[in-house]
């Protein structure tokens, strides 16, 4: 008989840790020895510019070689799309506006009813008597060209990603790319291609709107059942007559998403098209009116595209679905109505431009709001620098910099530095004893971060940081891919500025998700708050993103702290929407089994529909963190500093390099996030068997 080996001894919490544990306590360790080094080594947190490779120079001279090898043929293609912009624009300025009125109410009736109509109606005469008619046709003649052809191309890409398997991963890699690097980054390339005025605007909005229909339209052909395709194939017709007769018609409703996202897409880059455009439309009365300090009219200029956006998505969003059909006569009789009223009020019509009926509404608004800003002025003030101050300040360059006598009263000590961290550790060792380890590591990681400052923070902690948390989240290969990506900004000059790009979009992200998830929750648990919120992020959703900016703008004038707000407004509803549809989603038999238990609807809500819901929650923070590096960019008209002032500085000066250079760093960070969130989605929903 042989005797065992002694098992080797090792110390008993070694084989108790978690990978989350593990990649916790690597940050940890790395924030402490570069910590530690800062003073003696300062590479560690700033990056050389010896060691920095001339990326934007080599974009630039690159592009610019690309560009003018294509640039015959990009303004032949401009030239070509003179002509559909020009005949719609004219179609629509020089059509009587009863008869637009009346086309779009018999449209509205045709597609919902009554109360589409209505809406309509009531839309275009808000429209009307704005006094931004020929204003308002011009944008819906960029609209109604650029969404044809967005509507080819991307149903073009959608269609050869399903048909050519081979392709199909890089299909969506560039889908991903586009819809993740900021619109004004490729606007400076497109000026230099197609030149400046209404057609670059048009090409513009177009490129951003292909990507969602390209979606809809991979996920529609993929949806066909596959009976449906035998049957096709069975039926004897060759390759495109089962594709374009039975697939895509089988598709029809997810292929309609697509359309109402690409019209939407389309709407939201009017404004930003209005500053490469330069043609009289809503979106350049917006910033003509922002850029003067007219809010009254801007804010008015900026209900019309919500006005044009909400009548927009309605109607288009019930052709995605099975809709009830609507007695055809009442659409004749509303035309025959409008073409006879018409027809007979020609010689007596007001010309539109002259239709302000609005304007005294609007100097009310600039009235009003100088007399509340001058009697409220230092209140918005103290809300404005207490929030920098005490809040956003410190997040950017960490409590040992922000802590001044002029701001807080006093300075900040290493005796302080030294009890903050004591506090952290004594509140992350009864974290770690009660049995969650990896959050009180987590909280001496946030107190360094909090001392050190995100825009300050040494960038190998931030490189094994990101590692870890892509290690945790999807395995090595996400580690590696996040590192290289992340390396590619620090080499190339932009880390700074990235980091200043982290600070605010972070501290956005983490607002919405402290405040949308308690809303989501208070939606929830009660009917009537969500019966009163939902229309809200209706509203908000459906908001062009340049009009967000407006009313922080009326309140805080220019600045980081109006940027913030102008973030969280955008960003916020993914959250909201997201946190209450996982909660009220969990199945019905966990709860009665819970509740069988004994459990409160406390504990219900703690134990049983948080944990189910958070896949569901995390992917709405994941689409926040989207929302709010795309809102990030416009925000840099009003105050942000970062990668979005350089990409607007960029299109300012031409600048090919820089601009590109900028929205590939931004791109990139939006993309690490959004894999990191995703794996950790991934990871919640395989430990919860979904």
């Amino acid at each position: 008989m042989s005797i065992a080996e002694p098992a080797p001894v090792t110390a008993p919490w070694v084989g108790r840790l978690t990978p989350g544990t593990r990649a916790a306590l690597i940050t940890l360790i790395a924030g402490a020895v570069t910590l530690l080094l800062a003073p003696y080594l300062p590479w560690i947190t700033i990056w050389p510019d010896a060691w920095t490779l001339p990326a934007t120079q080599w974009v630039d001279t690159g592009l610019g070689l690309v560009l003018n090898l294509i640039k015959p043929a990009a303004r032949w293609f401009s030239w070509l799309m003179e002509f559909p912009m020009t005949w719609a624009n004219f179609a629509l300025v020089s059509t009587p506006w009863p008869l637009v009125i009346g086309v779009v109410t018999a449209l509205g009736w045709y597609l919902g009813g009554a109360s589409m109509a209505a809406l309509g109606f009531l839309g275009l005469i808000f429209v009307l008597a704005s006094g931004y008619w020929v204003e308002s046709m011009n944008t819906l003649a960029l609209v109604a060209v650029s969404v044809p052809l967005a509507v080819l191309t991307g149903g073009a890409i959608g269609i050869l990603a399903n048909e050519v398997p081979r392709v199909k991963s890089a299909v969506q890699a560039v889908l991903d790319i586009m819809q993740t690097v900021p619109t004004f980054a490729y606007l400076t390339p497109l000026l230099l291609l197609f030149g400046f005025g209404p057609v670059v605007g048009l090409i513009a909005s177009a490129i951003y709107a292909a990507p969602p229909m390209a979606r809809n339209v991979i996920l529609g052909l993929e949806r066909v059942e596959p009976e449906i395709k035998e049957a096709a194939m069975m039926s004897g017709g060759n390759r495109l007559q089962q594709l374009f007769l039975v697939e895509i018609p089988t598709a029809r409703l997810q292929i309609m998403v697509g359309v109402n996202q690409c019209l939407m897409a389309a709407l939201s880059m009017v404004i930003i098209a209005a500053v490469i455009g330069g043609f009289n439309d809503i979106g350049w009365e917006v910033l003509l009116t922002m850029r003067k300090a007219q809010f009254g009219q801007a804010l008015l200029a900026g209900l019309v595209i919500v006005v044009f956006a909400v009548v927009i998505d309605r109607m288009s969003a019930t052709l995605a679905t099975d809709r009830r059909r609507f007695d055809a006569r009442v659409t004749y009789g509303i035309l025959g109505a409008t073409v006879i009223v018409t027809a007979l009020s020609l010689g007596f019509l007001p010309d539109p431009a002259t239709l302000t009926l609005l304007d005294p509404v609007a100097d009310s608004v600039d009235s009003s709001l100088g007399d509340f800003t001058a009697a409220n002025g230092a209140a918005l003030n103290t809300i404005k620098n207490g929030a920098m101050f005490y809040g956003l300040l410190p997040l950017r360059i960490g409590l040992d910099e922000a802590v001044l006598p002029f701001t807080w009263g006093f300075s900040w000590t290493p005796a302080m530095s030294a009890g903050l961290f004591a506090a952290a550790a004594l509140i992350g060792a009864v974290m770690a004893l009660r049995g969650n380890v990896v959050g009180g590591l987590v909280v001496l990681i946030g107190a360094g971060i909090l001392e050190t400052g995100v825009a300050q923070m040494p960038w190998p902690f931030v490189l094994i940081a990101v590692a870890a948390l892509g290690w945790v989240a999807s395995g090595w290969r996400l580690a590696v891919i996040s590192v290289l990506l992340l390396s590619t900004i620090l080499i190339s000059g932009l880390w700074e500025r990235a980091l200043l790009s982290l600070y605010l979009s972070g501290a956005a992200v983490f607002a919405c998700a402290v405040v949308g998830g308690a809303i989501g929750l208070l939606c929830a648990v009660s009917p009537l708050a969500w019966k009163i919120m939902r229309p809200i992020s209706d509203m908000l959703q459906t908001i062009p993103l340049f009009v967000f900016l407006i009313p922080v703008l009326m309140f805080f004038q220019i600045g980081e702290f109006s940027a913030f707000l102008a973030i969280c407004a955008y960003a916020i509803v993914p959250m909201i929407r997201y946190t209450r549809h996982g909660l009220v989603t969990t199945p019905d038999e966990l709860i009665e089994a819970a509740t069988s238990s004994g459990a409160t609807e406390w504990q219900i809500m703690r134990d049983v529909r948080a944990p189910y819901a958070a896949p569901t929650i995390l992917l709405g923070l994941n689409q926040t963190i989207l929302y709010a590096f795309a809102m990030l960019v416009i925000a840099a008209l009003i105050g942000t500093t970062g990668l979005g002032q350089s990409i607007y500085l960029a299109l300012g000066q031409a600048d090919v390099g820089l601009g590109v250079s900028s929205g590939a760093a931004m791109a990139i960070l939006a993309l690490v996030a959004d894999r990191l969130v995703q794996g950790f989605a991934e990871e919640r929903r395989k430990a919860l068997g979904l």
